[in-house]
């Protein structure tokens, strides 16, 4: 009873670093007001999610070798006060240079909490429960998500900007750190970290490699589909910021609900139909696209990507971690090192949607991740 209750209260405080890891996902949110605030084109909102993203490639693994070094707990913990650091930055001081800043700290922040916090929570359940552990996780963590684009909007009307919504997600930082801080956690011992060298070398294996570039298209949908749904609806109605940051809402909304429902069923049924179906109605949310007419129908379809993409990430995850158990930290760091589509997707949709005079240039940009991402689940049985 007493083991009972501790792994319940280790599991509590790594879902509370989840929801901490949502509230600090304003990239979307940010993008779209500093854009507004700065007078900034596609392309250069396009080539800060670069700038932030690029952290992905170049600190992943180092995490990795700094996990077996300090732990994977300490390492989240140090993650959330670089995050809490860099939204700091606008805080205190709203210019471009701070906003550098902020895509630059807030990148490697975010890439240490990515790649730390799944093999810590598969040190408190394993096997066939462990997908729907990660997918338990990313509801967590699209609560928080869902949350900041309302704090935000709610910050703009009342007090005449979206910073001052910063604090509460600060606040909320050193409650988790404090809280995982002071929760102990078994953490299982794993192999002498890789170099750079061994660690890439486990791109060899096919489904690691396969599942790798799955990533890059799964977070370049997610990341583009955040920056370009309230570019699309203000130049499809005409409707104000305010009212098209909502389909941040509306995508994070439905994709708590696919991972809600990924958290329920993934440990009954087959992960390959789950992804399956959640790749279906991504193909038919970014059809949407091309043709909705109104505000409540773009909704709708962005909705639909947001509940087909919701378990994409910890499916793939869940796959590579019980590959190769032993490599765990490793293996993470490669799959976060995926997440460097972020980066690549937002520019490229960027470029995309200047040169076609229309955010539906970004649009077709995804659908051809789409279009990769689709295989996954044939390619690595």
């Amino acid at each position: 009873m007493e083991n009972k209750k501790h792994i319940t209260l280790s599991l509590i405080s790594v879902m509370v670093a989840f929801l901490a890891m949502g509230f600090y996902d304003v990239i979307g949110v940010a993008s779209n007001y500093l854009k507004v605030d700065f007078q900034l084109s596609d392309t250069t909102v396009g080539a800060l999610s670069t700038l932030l993203f690029l952290s992905f490639l170049f600190f992943s693994i180092p995490t990795s070798a700094l996990m077996t070094k300090i732990g994977q707990k300490n390492t989240v913990i140090l993650s959330m006060v670089l995050m809490g650091l860099a939204l700091s930055f606008l805080l205190f001081s709203y210019t471009f240079v701070s906003v550098i800043l902020f895509f630059a700290v807030l990148g490697v922040g975010i890439t240490l909490i990515q790649v730390a916090a799944s093999p810590l929570l598969a040190n408190i359940v394993s096997g066939k429960k462990l997908s729907s552990a990660l997918t338990l996780g990313q509801f967590v963590k699209a609560l928080g998500s869902f949350t900041v684009p309302f704090m935000a909007a709610w910050a703009s009307q009342s007090w005449a900007s979206w910073t001052l919504m910063l604090p509460i997600v600060i606040g909320y930082g050193l409650f988790a750190i404090f809280f995982l801080g002071f929760t102990p956690i078994h953490e299982q011992p794993v192999v002498q970290g890789m170099g750079i060298k061994s660690t890439l070398r486990l791109l060899n294996n096919r489904v690691i490699r396969i599942s790798f570039l799955a990533m890059l298209c799964h977070v370049g949908i997610d990341v583009g589909m955040n920056i370009s749904a309230p570019q699309l609806l203000m130049e499809r109605t005409g409707c104000s910021i305010e009212i098209a940051t909502y389909a941040n809402s509306v995508y994070f909304l439905l994709r708590t609900v696919g991972c809600l429902i990924g958290a329920m069923t993934l440990s009954k049924i087959s992960s390959k139909l789950f992804f399956n179906i959640g790749s279906v109605l991504i193909a038919v949310g970014f059809i949407g696209l091309f043709f909705a007419p109104t505000v409540g129908w773009l909704y709708f379809f962005v909705g639909l990507v947001g509940i087909g993409n919701s378990n994409v990430f910890p499916i793939i995850v869940a796959r590579c971690l019980l590959l190769m158990p032993s490599a765990k930290n490793e293996v993470s760091a490669l799959m976060i090192m995926g997440l460097v589509g972020g980066a690549i997707f937002p520019l490229l949709m960027g470029i995309a949607s200047d040169y076609l005079s229309s955010q539906l240039g970004g649009v077709i940009v995804l659908l051809a991740a789409l279009l990769y991402m689709a295989t996954w689940s044939v390619r690595t049985k």
